[in-house]
């Protein structure tokens, strides 16, 4: 499977690769390096960069709930909103002018996309990230995402619980869903959040999930060559 068509790839990074406790300098170098090496490859190509909380999302709502303990969902979803703001307006710069567009806070709005990569954050409360990217990938007409996490693929069951959890090669939008439920919860510890998941099934999107900070297998699969991770795809018939 290589890129699409259009020349624009959603890449969905979670904000554990870019801030896993403190924002990762080495991996945000690298990344530079690899992306940029592979616009300058090919002049068709554009990327959209949504960019998740990570610790910065996880701290602020744990510091919210214990100082309220009844604090709303939505309340505790806008808290991980701002952070992931703030690490995508940190990717942003880190590309320069290869990103001259603002961030991206709300994907159904009018924003500009002049340059080769475009940044973008959280929206607002009920979901993730990831619906963003589902929103987005719709818009630019691109038929997958790749969703860099910190897990190189989705398992059966919570694999730092159960040893007995089973790496996955593929699922089906149905089978994906049964596994993770249908609540949304912020903070939530899951591959592909809920409502981004059922919006992405309706829309017969292709999300491959990889080890965000394996760029080698990023490049393999990017080329359509073998890779490791988990893809999830439209119902099999």
């Amino acid at each position: 499977m290589r890129e699409m068509d259009n020349g624009v790839t959603v890449l969905d990074i979670g904000g554990s690769v870019v801030a896993p406790e403190v924002p990762d300098t080495g991996f945000l170098r690298k990344l530079r390096s690899f992306l940029g090496g592979r616009l300058e490859e090919n002049p068709s190509r554009r990327a959209i960069i949504v960019i998740g909380g990570g610790a910065a999302a996880r701290t602020w709502q744990s510091a919210l709930r214990k100082l309220e303990p009844d604090a709303p969902d939505e309340s505790l979803d806008r808290v991980g909103i701002m952070a992931t703001r703030l690490n995508a307006e940190l990717v942003r710069a880190v590309f320069g002018g290869l990103c001259p567009d603002p961030v991206v806070t709300d994907p159904t709005a009018d924003f500009p996309f002049t340059g080769r990569i475009l940044t973008a954050a959280g929206w607002k409360p009920g979901f993730s990230t990831d619906y963003d990217a589902v929103v987005l990938a719709e818009r630019f007409s691109a038929r997958r995402i790749i969703m860099l996490s910190n897990i190189p693929r989705i398992y059966s069951d919570d694999p730092s619980t159960n040893p007995e959890a089973l790496p996955l090669d593929r699922l089906t939008w149905k089978e994906y869903r049964k596994m993770i439920g249908t609540e949304w919860k912020p903070g939530a510890n899951l591959p592909f959040d809920p409502a981004a998941a059922e919006r992405a099934a309706a829309s017969g999107l292709t999300v491959v999930a990889v080890a965000g900070k394996n760029l080698e297998n990023l490049e393999a699969l990017l080329a359509g060559r073998n890779f490791i991770g988990t893809v999830i795809g439209p119902d099999r018939r």
